[in-house]
C-alpha cells in the first residue's frame, strides 16, 4: 500500500480477507473502490461484523455517488441501501442514523448524487 498510493482501494480485499476490517474500511475510505465489491462484502458480513458492514455500503454509496463503478445501475444504489439498513438492523443501531448519512450524500455536489437520489426516492429517502 505504500509503495503503491492512490491505488488503496485495490487492497481492501486483501485487509478484509486477512481479517483487517478497520484497516479494510480505512482503504476503501481514502482511494476509490470497487462498489460492488464492497456491497458484496456488506451483504456477507452484515449479520457477523455489522460495523464493517455498514461501513462498507456506505462507502459504496460513496463512490457510486462520486462516479466510480463499472455500469452501476439503479439495483447496485439499492442493494447498497438496503445493506447498510440490514447490518445496521443486525447490529441493534438507530437506522436513522444511516439515513442521515446518506440522505447527506445525496444533498452533495457530487457527479452521481441525483442518481443516486432518484434511485432511492423508491426507498422514501429525498
Amino acid at each position: 500500500v505504500v509503495r503503491h498510493p492512490g491505488s488503496e482501494g485495490k487492497w481492501f480485499a486483501a485487509a478484509k480477507d486477512a481479517e483487517l476490517f478497520d484497516m479494510a474500511v480505512e482503504l476503501a475510505a481514502r482511494s476509490p473502490t470497487d462498489p460492488l465489491t464492497l456491497t458484496r462484502a456488506a451483504r456477507d458480513f452484515a449479520s457477523s461484523r455489522p460495523t464493517f458492514a455498514q461501513n462498507c455500503a456506505l462507502i459504496a454509496l460513496h463512490w457510486i455517488a462520486h462516479g466510480h463503478g463499472y455500469e452501476i445501475t439503479g439495483a447496485d444504489v439499492r442493494a447498497a441501501y438496503d445493506a447498510a439498513i440490514k447490518a445496521c438492523e443486525a447490529s441493534g443501531s438507530d437506522r436513522s442514523v444511516i439515513v442521515s448519512r446518506v440522505t447527506e450524500l445525496m444533498s452533495s455536489t457530487a457527479s452521481n448524487a441525483a442518481f443516486v437520489r432518484t434511485v432511492l426516492a423508491s426507498r422514501g429517502l429525498k
